[in-house]
């Protein structure tokens, strides 16, 4: 173990290097600009993201290490709490460091750590909630399930997919006898209440300001077009093959697979282990006749049960989005929690076989990837590479409407996109004010400043077209086309406008280090 322990070191120490080198994406600088300016929720997502980012650089700078500092770090923690749940849930089979190493293997950690997004604390919390319902799966003190009710708390303040891990929660103790029987102690009521206090905060902030956060991520529910559901669950699925890695994620797969109970008159009643006591007639399990005779043929243990149940609904809720709308990629990330355990405990020689290879073949893709987002290694086109599209240029963007600012006299940068206007805010010169006119902005606790009569230049992309909404302006005049590019060429085009205002605007903050603080 200690020779894991040193592996798992240096892909910590990996990932914070490549974080310190890569510039903010678009979504990440949107996410300091929350740090600025703290609250109970956002328009996009509760704020955890924006409690972290705050975290590091207090620690250490508004730097971009500062920004993703406690990604990796989580990636870590994440990775020791799995290997404790998976060696509780199935001892005795080296599961913990199998599944560690196919966690680490994916794309989604060992990449998707270095970016600093919900993702990573939702990941963390999920973890930290899978290692305490573990230890009760396994006959550990009832007084877990206030840690389990604290983590998978915190895991609804990251993101609201944590959603799930509630229900997946419910339905194992529901479907369990033994588990079942913790309900008669007051410990996962208070467990319950504590996950419920932590995520409050949230729920009040959504009240205070027309549940808008509620109502946007809630109104993709009713997403209905399965005309193209094919496209939609090919995507997803290819998607998955693709960050989870193939080796890895067909592990996960069939180790999910193999945990569905398959029903037989001849299956033996099910060993739940630590969680015996007295029925009614005074042998046997305690609990009631349907739950015995379906668990009796469903041969399904309270272990193999958690991991299905935290899995399985999950897997419902994004295929049924997949008939409605694209399902992101890293939304599913939430499933390989369980399914990395549930791959480690294929028993069989033949899986074993591929496991050592898949965490190899992943690593070996993760690393062809952080070489291609820090040195450009693979020569895609740059409107056609991800990293490219998200990485490169800002710095030159921000520097070419700077400098149309100061030829057009104008005192002001102003975008109407959230992505564009925070990455001007973190990448222009810190002389210079820069506003924005969005929407998302309008809740965060930001000075308004008041544009009437002033003149500055106007940042909008081009693929968004050329009309503005000119009455928020006194005059706008046309200048021209900016580029954004990487080495290779052009990565997007912007159209510039100097505009004399009219209103107010959301003045962003700026990055402290800038001014040498």
């Amino acid at each position: 173990m200690k020779a894991a322990a040193a592996v798992l070191a240096a892909l910590t120490g990996l990932r914070l290097v490549v974080a310190a080198l890569l510039p903010l994406t678009p979504d990440e600088a949107y996410y300091w600009v929350w740090s600025r300016a703290l609250a109970p929720g956002y328009v996009d997502h509760p704020p955890m993201a924006a409690l972290w980012i705050r975290a590091g650089t207090t620690l250490i700078g508004e730097t971009p290490l500062g920004v993703r500092l406690l990604g990796p770090l989580a990636a870590a923690l994440s990775t020791l709490l799995l290997v404790d749940a998976a060696e509780r849930l199935l001892p005795g089979r080296r599961a913990g460091l199998i599944a560690g190493a196919l966690w680490n293997a994916t794309l989604l950690v060992g990449a998707g750590s270095i970016v600093m997004t919900p993702d990573a604390p939702l990941l963390l919390f999920w973890c930290a909630t899978l290692s305490a319902m573990a230890r009760l799966a396994t006959g550990g003190g009832a007084w877990w399930w206030l840690a389990a009710g604290l983590f998978a708390g915190l895991t609804l303040a990251s993101k609201y997919t944590g959603v799930l891990l509630w229900f997946g929660i419910g339905a194992w103790v529901l479907a369990v006898p033994s588990a079942r029987r913790h309900l008669r102690c007051p410990y996962p009521w208070v467990g319950a209440v504590v996950g419920l206090a932590v995520f409050a905060p949230v729920v009040l902030w959504n009240a205070d300001h027309g549940w808008v956060s509620f109502l946007k991520q809630g109104g993709r529910v009713a997403d209905w077009r399965p005309g193209r559901a094919v496209q939609f669950l090919a995507e997803l699925i290819g998607g998955q093959i693709g960050l989870a890695t193939p080796g890895v994620w067909f592990l996960c797969v069939v180790g999910l697979v193999k945990l569905l109970p398959r029903p037989s008159a001849d299956t033996p009643p099910p060993d739940l282990g630590p969680f015996r006591g007295p029925s009614p007639q005074g042998e046997g399990e305690s609990f009631s006749v349907i739950p015995r005779i379906v668990l009796r043929h469903m041969g399904l243990r309270a272990t193999r049960a958690l991991l299905l149940a935290l899995s399985l609904p999950a897997i419902l809720v994004f295929t049924q989005h997949a008939f409605g709308d694209r399902v992101q990629g890293n939304w599913p990330a939430i499933l390989y929690p369980a399914a990395v355990i549930a791959a480690a405990g294929l028993g069989h020689r033949s899986w074993r076989r591929l496991v050592w290879p898949s965490v190899g073949l992943g690593l070996g893709l993760t690393a062809i990837v952080l070489l291609h987002v820090t040195t450009g290694l693979v020569p895609l086109p740059p409107r056609s590479d991800p990293a490219a599209r998200q990485l490169s240029g800002w710095n030159q963007l921000a520097s070419g409407v700077e400098t149309a600012r100061l030829r057009e006299r104008g005192t002001f940068i102003v975008a109407e996109e959230y992505a564009l206007i925070a990455e001007l805010a973190w990448n222009a010169p810190l002389a210079v004010p820069v506003v924005g006119i969005e929407s998302r902005l309008e809740p965060l606790d930001l000075i308004r400043t008041d544009l009437t009569d002033r003149s500055g230049i106007l940042v909008r992309a081009e693929h968004r077209g050329e009309d503005i909404d000119r009455a928020r302006w006194s005059s706008a005049v046309f200048l021209g086309f900016i580029e954004r590019g990487a080495e290779r060429g052009q990565v997007d085009r912007y159209r510039l406008w100097r505009v004399i205002g009219r209103g107010n605007a959301i003045a962003l903050p700026r990055p402290k280090f800038a001014a040498g603080e």
